[in-house]
């Protein structure tokens, strides 16, 4: 994507490249006669101790699911946003593009993948932006 120098404006434009990309698959899904593929929802247990392991770079594409059920709404399977998160994915990706030092996101690892506990808006910017990967807290969770 061609930067013009207007932070605000290269928001914009990322977001509704991000977005239409959502709405085409989506189109192109129901043309095929296939469902539209929502953020896959993993349930911890209910009552779980978490157990901090550090800040490392994983891969993007290795993310493939969140924990909380609020957020599947808000982005695709391949994290494009919905329309309703303009205004939040725009200020993630302004800071971004500013060099502000953005928290890194908190994932758990199930099975060989990650799902998310935090930072949904900040992995949908980074793979908009064709980052391969992203600095992330990796939490494990253990059953009580």
């Amino acid at each position: 994507m061609l930067l013009t120098g207007s932070v605000q404006i290269d928001a914009e434009r990322a977001f509704a490249r991000a977005a239409r990309g959502r709405r085409l698959a989506s189109l192109i899904g129901r043309l095929r006669g296939q469902r539209a593929r929502t953020l896959p929802i993993y349930h911890p247990a209910s009552q779980r101790v978490v157990v901090r392991r550090g800040v490392q770079a994983i891969p993007l594409d290795a993310i493939r699911g969140t924990l909380e059920p609020t957020r599947a709404e808000d982005f695709d399977a391949e994290f494009r946003p919905a329309p309703h998160a303009r205004h939040r994915w725009q200020r993630v990706w302004m800071a971004e593009q500013r060099g502000a030092g953005l928290p890194p996101v908190s994932v758990v690892p199930v099975g060989d993948a990650y799902a998310l506990r935090d930072g949904h808006h900040r992995v949908s910017v980074a793979r908009a932006r064709g980052a391969i990967a992203i600095d992330a807290q990796l939490d494990d969770t253990l059953l009580i």
